[in-house]
Parts: structure tokens; C-alpha cells; sequence
């Protein structure tokens, strides 16, 4: 048994991670503000034993004496939510980041940083592999995510650079699944939330930017790989190579939901990526890992979820 904090761990993928840390009969420890997790995301582990609910914001320092891994979670992750207090979603990425390591090199301890594609930016080369720099704007209305990620990283580096801390980075692209929020404000939960009730799906621009969807299961074992992994303390790609484009999706989903909803064109965002598409050659050749859930597969699991929450 380790005992093993996952900050973050009552939101979408930090609570998939809790329960298969906790599974495999780990001592979890959940830090969570609630800012944007939700307590119905781990209520099913309150009673069990190897499971530990703290409140706790880590822009404050926290004190544990003995872990043996972090997972660095924390952070609002859909542009709705980490644009609602750019500053804090900032202080987050950083000075929480930063605590955490404190805390990783105080208790001797691995730590994972949960990274994103969005420290890509709008990219030019496709697909993006993790040499790749970027093309991210730094005032842009997305900079308080991108460059708050792309900060931790140069923390995340340079503390093992300094200290020897021993990192993992996983630089997460799309994911969907259970317990993503009704108002997540990401495509995958948009369009499917839409066409259960009916309405019209919101398509940003014209529908040919391309996007690249990995299922939570997936992307779940890919980091629990790369957590355990010895001696890779670069940055590794973790997302589903299969791209489409969002028109494409959004006439996937009304199909697969045998909805009457109709397409309704939008204004595309500030700084929205026309493309993106991971390179996982480092993960497959590292971690053994790639995807293996069908995006059908995945969104009928995913349409099943919304249905259920919102009958």
C-alpha cells in the first residue's frame, strides 16, 4: 500500500483516479477546494477506509509527514471555468504547483504534474509531439490555463533540475467521460447535454477545426503508467491520435442520440486551435500505452451518463 495524494481529486479525471488508486488498495488522500470538483464525484468513497477527504486549497502550503506520490490535479480545466477568475486559475497552476513540489521534496516523494495540450497553444506543426515549443498567445483570454501550465512545467523541470525531485508530466489532450459537469462548457459535454434536450448544438467558427478525443479509462491508465514509470522525467503526450473535426462530431453525436436538434453556427473564440492532434510515439514506446476505446464506444458511455443525470 502507498499512501498517495491526488490534488484535485473530486473533479472529472481526479476522481477516476481516486477510485483506481483506491482500488488497488493505495491510501488516497482527495485535496479539493471544491471550486470546481463535486462532492457527488467521490461520495461513493467517503466509508472506505483507504480514502481521505481534506478541504483544502493547495495555493496554501499543506503539511503531511509521510506520502509516498503526488498527483497534481488542481487546477478549472474548460475555458468557462478557468476564465471566471483568470487570476486565481493563474495562482493555481503556479504557486500550487509550487507548493506541491515543496511538499514532494519534503516527504521524499514522486510527483505528477497533470499538464494539457494547451501548452501547445494554437499549433503549427501536426501533429504535436513534446519537442514541440508551442504557438501560445500570453495575453490572449486563454493565457491564465496555457501559461500557467506551461509555468508549472518550467517549475516541475527545474525542481528536478535543482532538487532532484522526482517529476512526471503528463501533457493531457481532450478527454470525456462521466462526470464531466452539465455546464463543463468543453465540446464532448456541450454537444451531448444539446442534443438530449433537444437543442441546438453551438458550433464554434465553421466546424473544421479538428479536435482529438481520448475516454477517461484511457487516459487514466496512461497516467497511472506514467506515474509509475522509472527515470522519464521529460514531458509525455497522453490523448487519443484519432482526430475529428467538430462538425463531424457534432452530426456523430445528434446520430448517435437520435436527436431533433439542429447545428447552429457561433463566432469562433479568441485564440481557439484550429487543429490539434497528439503525437503519443514517446507514451506507446515508454509507457506501453495507447487508447483503446472506439470514440463510438466512448460517447455512448458518455451519452448514457448525461442521460441518466439529467432524466
Amino acid at each position: 500500500m502507498m499512501k498517495l495524494l491526488i490534488a484535485g481529486g473530486a473533479g472529472f479525471l481526479g476522481s477516476h483516479l481516486c477510485d483506481r488508486l483506491v482500488a488497488e488498495g493505495n491510501h488516497v488522500l482527495c485535496v479539493d477546494n471544491f471550486e470546481t470538483g463535486s462532492l457527488k464525484n467521490i461520495r461513493h468513497l467517503l466509508n472506505n477506509k483507504n480514502f481521505e477527504l481534506i478541504n483544502h486549497d493547495i495555493n496554501v502550503p499543506l503539511e503531511i509527514k509521510h506520502l509516498d506520490g503526488i498527483y497534481n490535479f488542481a487546477c478549472p480545466a474548460s475555458p468557462v471555468a478557468y476564465q471566471r477568475d483568470p487570476i486565481q486559475t493563474l495562482k493555481t497552476s503556479v504557486i500550487g504547483a509550487l507548493n506541491l513540489l515543496n511538499l514532494a521534496n519534503q516527504t521524499n516523494s514522486r510527483i505528477l504534474q497533470a499538464s494539457t495540450s494547451e501548452v501547445y497553444g494554437d499549433p503549427l506543426i501536426h501533429p504535436q509531439n513534446e519537442k514541440y515549443w508551442g504557438n501560445v498567445n500570453p495575453i490572449g483570454i486563454r493565457a491564465c490555463y496555457d501559461e500557467g501550465k506551461r509555468a508549472a512545467e518550467t517549475l516541475f523541470i527545474d525542481s528536478y533540475r535543482t532538487n532532484k525531485t522526482d517529476i512526471r508530466v503528463a501533457r493531457i489532450f481532450n478527454t470525456y467521460g462521466s462526470r464531466m459537469s452539465i455546464d463543463d462548457g468543453r465540446v464532448v459535454s456541450n454537444f451531448i447535454v444539446q442534443a438530449l434536450q433537444n437543442k441546438p448544438l453551438t458550433v464554434y467558427g465553421d466546424g473544421s477545426q479538428s479536435r482529438s478525443f481520448c475516454f477517461v479509462s484511457d487516459l487514466i491508465e496512461g497516467v497511472v503508467k506514467l506515474f509509475n514509470v522509472d527515470n522519464l522525467h521529460s514531458p509525455v503526450n497522453l490523448g487519443n491520435p484519432s482526430s475529428t473535426s467538430v462538425i463531424s462530431l457534432a452530426r456523430e453525436i445528434i446520430d448517435l442520440t437520435q436527436s431533433r436538434s439542429k447545428i447552429l453556427f457561433v463566432e469562433l473564440p479568441s485564440d481557439d486551435p484550429k487543429r490539434r492532434e497528439p503525437d503519443i510515439t514517446e507514451a506507446k514506446g515508454n509507457l506501453a500505452w495507447e487508447p483503446v476505446v472506439s470514440r463510438e464506444d466512448g460517447l455512448i458511455a458518455t451519452i448514457k451518463y448525461f442521460r441518466e443525470l439529467l432524466s
